[in-house]
């Protein structure tokens, strides 16, 4: 297996479907719906990925698979990623700050669940994958 920890300029689409957990033909699907994702083809027409490619997907997969957006969804919020990269972390925080609320029954107060904690995982882990590449 190839060393995935030495960063690259460049990655195939099998490297980046490893690197990802994401099935090649959901990245090519993903390149039409996402105008954001455009990898460049190389002389061969292989596409060649580049690291912010790589970040691009790991937001769009944050999105559909553990925030449950739809694909319509999704594209609002990454429709100004090229010029800020952290409009997903934004707009998750945003949504954070609307799920913290606390609700008065009788006495007691209760907080909702709040996805703060769950997110500050994925974001190491996702800086961690990130470091690898």
């Amino acid at each position: 297996m190839k060393d995935l920890s030495i960063k690259k300029l460049y990655y195939s689409i099998s490297e980046v479907s490893k690197i990802t957990d994401m099935e090649q033909y959901v990245l090519r699907y993903w390149e039409s719906e996402f105008e954001q994702l455009n990898p460049q083809k190389n002389r061969a027409g292989n596409r060649i990925y580049t690291n912010k490619d790589i970040q691009i997907i790991l937001n769009i997969k944050s999105l559909l698979r553990e925030k449950k957006y739809t694909i319509e969804g999704a594209k609002k919020i990454l429709v100004n990623f090229k010029q800020d990269p952290d409009i997903v972390k934004s707009e998750s925080e945003s949504s954070i700050e609307n799920e913290n609320i606390v609700t008065t029954q009788g006495d007691n107060k209760k907080e909702k669940p709040s996805v703060r904690k769950d997110l500050k995982e994925m974001k190491l882990f996702l800086e961690y994958l990130l470091s690898k590449i």
